[in-house]
């Protein structure tokens, strides 16, 4: 059955970012092992890591893929309303240098630093300069399902969820494809964040038993991801029978408390939302971005 929505009522703004300067928290860092490091994160131009790659592994921690973008370098309370007009899917456009015109597609957004990360080819990251900008077509919030409204929508897309593959049951849940289902008791850092339509939080990857019971190891960036017994409804918080849903925007951390971010896009309560795991759940594959791209 068809998933009605509201996509012609939605109002569609113009936001505005540029490349947000890579940054180092700290000298060295210590994480939830006792492990010292100093280590690549936020901020950048990152040309080899993307969408479809594994968040594990890499020498860094919450690496942002493809380009991280600000509105405002030096005032970050100016940030919320680009975060919050641009959602996941959307079209970026590159509005100055030598890759100007360039087309890419909004990933999402990481809460703290205020950063919005975009996917383009590599033909375009590599014209790419720190002193570029770029347009987003802000489109989707206030999405909604006309004939669900106790599920709710936040930073979609509308042509993302079109293209999702939700299906509609007989009982009235709906069946979502996602590449992994993660325990409640394994989210961290962004719990009781008042807002879920800017900033992320983060999956606990430290403990290896639960890693591996839920298969947490496949998470890859641009994966869609449920979260079951939370409630993000009015902000991020426990409640047993609700289930999240949320597409992964940063890369794994060995700081306690953290973990791969990831960004709400659907949630609902009382079972209403089925988690259906399915390896063709990410955004790459659904737009044909990142390593899933196409010549």
């Amino acid at each position: 059955m068809s998933l009605k929505n509201n996509r012609e009522q939605l109002v569609k703004t113009a936001v505005q970012g540029a490349v947000a300067p890579a940054h180092q928290w700290a000298p060295f860092e210590v994480g939830a092992a006792g492990e010292v490091f100093a280590w690549p994160s936020t901020g950048g131009i990152t040309y080899n890591v993307k969408i479809g790659d594994s968040v594990f592994g890499w020498a860094g921690e919450h690496i942002e893929p493809g380009v991280s973008t600000t509105m405002s370098h030096k005032n970050r309370k100016c940030e919320s309303g680009y975060q919050f007009l641009a959602c996941c899917g959307n079209e970026a456009t590159v509005i100055s240098g030598a890759a100007k015109g360039a087309k890419g597609t909004v990933l999402g957004h990481h809460g703290g630093v205020e950063h919005l990360m975009l996917d383009f080819p590599d033909v375009t990251l590599d014209k790419l300069t720190c002193d570029d900008k770029f347009l987003v077509k802000g489109y989707g919030q206030g999405l909604k399902l006309i004939d669900h409204p106790d599920v709710y929508i936040y930073s979609l897309d509308p042509d993302v969820l079109e293209g999702w593959g939700l299906v509609e049951r007989e009982d009235g849940k709906i069946e979502v494809p996602v590449n992994v289902i993660v325990p409640g008791h394994a989210m961290g850092s962004g719990i009781g964040a008042l807002s879920v339509t800017t900033g992320d939080y983060d999956i606990l990857c430290h403990d290896e038993d639960t890693v591996n019971e839920n298969g947490m190891n496949r998470i890859r960036f641009g994966d869609f991801v449920a979260v079951l017994d939370h409630d993000n409804r009015y902000g991020r918080t426990y409640r047993k029978g609700a289930v999240t849903i949320g597409v992964v925007i940063h890369s794994d951390s060995p700081l306690g408390g953290h973990g791969p971010g990831m960004m709400t896009l659907m949630s609902a309560c009382d079972e209403k939302l089925v988690p259906v795991l399915s390896s063709q759940a990410n955004l790459g594959v659904l737009k044909g971005i990142g390593r899933f791209a196409t010549e």
